[in-house]
C-alpha cells in the first residue's frame, strides 16, 4: 500500500501571510479637517480652536487616526499640529495622510516589529496570490526584515515558489 506523503508539510517551510498584518477597519478612523473649515475653504483660527475644544475626542480612543483634509484647501501646518495635540492623548497613533496611507504605515510598522528569531535559519515563503490586496511596500519591508536571518526566502505558495534569497553555504 502506497502512503501519500505531504512533502510540503515535512519540508519545514514556514509560510508567512502578510494579510494578517493589515489593520482591521475598526482600528482606523479619519479625522477630516473639512468640517472645521468656513465654507469648506478657509480655516478661521478662532472658530477652529473653539470647534476643537468642544469636539468629542473620546470617539478616537484607542484608534489609529488618519489626519487629513478631504477638500482642496490651504491648511497651515499648525492646524494639523493643533488637531494632533487633541488626538494624541486618546488615539493609539496619529498619521498625516488618508486612511489608505495610514493602513500601509501600520502594515509596515507591524512587519518591522516581527521578532525575527523565530525565522532564524528557516526556509520562509511569503504568501502571494491571496484574496487580500497587499501594498507592494510590504513585500519590500518583509524582504529587508527577514533576509538577514533566514536560510532562504521565497515568494508564492509552498508548492510553487519563486526563490528570492538563499543564504550562501559559507554564511553558516
Amino acid at each position: 500500500m502506497d502512503v501519500i506523503v505531504n512533502k510540503v508539510a515535512e519540508s519545514g517551510i514556514i509560510t508567512l501571510d502578510l494579510a494578517g498584518f493589515i489593520p482591521r477597519e475598526e482600528e482606523v478612523m479619519l479625522f477630516d479637517l473639512k468640517p472645521f473649515l468656513f465654507r469648506e475653504m478657509i480655516l478661521k483660527e478662532k472658530d477652529y480652536r473653539a470647534a476643537l475644544l468642544s469636539h468629542d475626542w473620546q470617539q478616537y480612543a484607542g484608534k489609529n487616526i488618519a489626519l487629513y483634509c478631504t477638500v482642496d484647501a490651504i491648511i497651515p501646518i499648525w492646524a494639523y499640529m493643533l488637531a494632533t495635540s487633541y488626538l494624541q492623548p486618546v488615539a493609539a497613533y496619529v498619521h498625516f495622510g488618508n486612511v489608505e496611507e495610514l493602513k500601509e504605515e501600520l502594515l509596515l510598522r507591524r512587519i518591522y516589529a516581527i521578532d525575527t528569531t523565530e525565522y532564524a535559519d528557516k526556509r520562509v515563503v511569503i504568501k502571494g496570490c491571496g484574496d487580500t490586496p497587499i501594498a507592494d511596500s510590504a513585500y519590500i519591508a518583509i524582504t529587508q526584515h527577514l533576509r538577514p536571518v533566514v536560510k532562504s526566502l521565497m515568494y508564492g505558495e509552498p508548492c510553487s515558489t519563486v526563490p528570492i534569497y538563499k543564504k550562501p553555504l559559507s554564511a553558516k
